[in-house]
């Protein structure tokens, strides 16, 4: 099987598709056992990973279908407890393949490290003296890290600031960092330790933190695809999509759960593959507002046919070495699923998820709603905590779905009901 393209995927049983994976992604039946054993992770290793280890928690994985990025078909692995999500991005993404996909692009794999220097007579003269001695600052970066600069990585320029405070002039330094197929947090705070001294000299202030940035500016993702207008569902959805989109780049209460749509997508697949989480909302997040205003992270246009053209741009700290991607079992089948080669074909991959994602939503809302296919599956998470078991679960998820009551006590009602039948 060599296409993304799966007919009612989401008909099959877990076994099934496992087994259409498994072909796809040509995994080792170890891989699948580390896939089926819900956590697949055992104790011991979880044990070195963080402190004070007692278990580990199961978070429900799924694959997104029809992926087309860059002219090639994806397996889109998705960790996720929110239902629809999956369903959703499957389904933005088969409107997409009609005008080719996704096409993606990246702005390299650099991050960025910060040196504050604090109580500095002068900073002008400071900066200046920095900015003279980067040659002999990057040099002394760099050999703290000969194995990533002998793969063409390494610390590339360097910049100096001086921001206004609470506290007074601060000098911020900032080395930029072509971290490869690393994430680089670690490679980017150790050579930020490493210059500190000497930051420390050149300035006549004191240095204090010596950190990696979130805002990972330069190390963008974009993707852009044209959503199909019939596929959508006419030139009347393709408008409300325009306004909804317009509704949320304008007011920041909207944007938030706008936002929080597109990191469902991003989310989802960078938990699967062992991401750092956090550092990819804060990152989303921070660039959002970094013009002073909370904005949308994806923008829409009409193109002349009337078709939706959508785009994405934010920040991708990701790898593929290192971390939890390195060491957790299911992360790296996860990555093997994708068959991804380079830290920027993740970065791509997420942020064309993210807009397939984010176009999923604003469809829901501007068409049908998002009761209508959110709360068909919400349902199903209702019944089954409610105590419904097997395909009672469907029974009183569809019962409550026709009645507009997705509630605890009705489910609780209608097992009752439907279990003396």
């Amino acid at each position: 099987m060599h296409t993304s393209e799966i007919r009612d995927f989401y008909k099959f049983r877990p076994e099934e598709r496992m087994r259409l994976v498994k072909e796809f992604a040509s995994l080792s039946e170890s891989e699948v056992e580390a896939i089926h054993s819900m956590s697949g992770l055992k104790l011991e290793l979880a044990d070195k990973m963080i402190e004070n280890v007692i278990g580990a928690i199961p978070v429900p994985l799924g694959i997104a279908t029809n992926f087309l990025i860059n002219g090639r078909d994806y397996l889109i692995p998705m960790a996720i407890e929110e239902p629809s999500v999956v369903a959703a991005a499957s389904n933005a993404a088969k409107m997409a393949r009609k005008h080719g996909g996704f096409k993606a692009s990246n702005t390299g794999p650099v991050m960025i490290g910060q040196i504050q220097a604090v109580r500095i007579p002068d900073p002008q003269l400071a900066r200046s003296k920095i900015l003279e001695s980067k040659g002999d600052l990057l040099k002394k970066a760099n050999e703290q890290d000969p194995k990533l600069v002998s793969v063409g990585g390494g610390a590339k320029d360097l910049d100096s600031r001086i921001i206004d405070t609470k506290r007074g002039k601060m000098l911020v330094t900032e080395i930029f960092v072509d971290c490869r197929d690393a994430m680089g947090a670690n490679a980017v705070n150790t050579m930020a330790e490493a210059i500190a001294p000497e930051i420390e000299s050149l300035s006549g202030g004191k240095v204090l933190l010596r950190i990696i940035s979130n805002l990972a500016t330069k190390r963008l993702a974009r993707s852009t695809a044209v959503f199909d207008k019939e596929a959508l569902g006419g030139e009347e959805v393709v408008e409300g999509i325009l306004d909804a989109y317009a509704f949320a780049d304008a007011d920041p209460y909207r944007c938030a759960t706008h936002n929080k749509g597109i990191m469902n997508g991003v989310i989802a697949v960078a938990l699967a593959t062992g991401q750092d989480t956090r550092a990819l909302e804060a990152g989303a997040h921070s660039y959002a507002a970094r013009n002073g205003a909370y904005r949308s992270l994806t923008s829409y246009s009409k193109d002349e046919e009337g078709n939706l053209v959508g785009t994405i741009e934010l920040p991708v700290a990701v790898g593929l070495i290192g971390g939890a991607s390195a060491v957790h079992p299911v992360a790296k089948a996860n990555l093997k699923i994708l068959g991804v080669r380079s830290s920027t074909e993740l970065g791509e991959i997420l942020a064309s998820v993210g807009l397939a994602q984010n176009l999923a939503a604003l469809r829901a809302l501007s068409a049908e709603g998002i009761q209508r296919g959110h709360m068909k599956l919400h349902a199903r998470n209702v019944a089954a905590s409610a105590g419904a078991t097997g395909e009672l679960i469907e029974i009183v998820a569809r019962r409550m779905v026709e009645e507009k009551k997705i509630r605890f006590d009705r489910a609780q009602e209608l097992i009752k009901e439907l279990g003396k039948g």
